[in-house]
């Protein structure tokens, strides 16, 4: 199993919008998530905009290519991209090495 931990910027006049959306992610979202292999999934939003997302795959990749291949998701991305400085969040976001795990 992998754990990934990724950042990302929501720009700051969006944060309130960008919170809100995230109180009612779509149901087919949350599902076609969990049928591509991302559990544990979490995202941390700093008052800034930095956003750290967290998850746990057993291979992250095959995760990603799952989502991209999913309807729901280019539809999700396409009303996400314009919260994000990078543009799409499934394209732009950095990938954080791990340096430490208290298992």
């Amino acid at each position: 199993m992998e754990r990934v931990c990724f950042q990302l910027k929501v720009r700051p006049e969006l944060i309130d919008e960008y919170r809100e959306r995230h109180r009612e992610v779509w149901p087919d979202m949350r599902e076609a998530l969990r049928a591509a292999g991302w559990r544990n999934y979490s995202l941390f939003l700093r008052a800034d905009g930095l956003l750290i997302g967290y998850l746990e795959a057993d291979d992250f990749e095959a995760a990603q290519r799952a989502m991209a291949d999913t309807e729901v998701n280019t539809r999700w991305q396409r009303e996400m991209a314009a919260f994000f400085e990078a543009g799409r969040p499934d394209e732009g976001l950095v990938r954080l090495a791990e340096v430490f795990h208290l298992d």
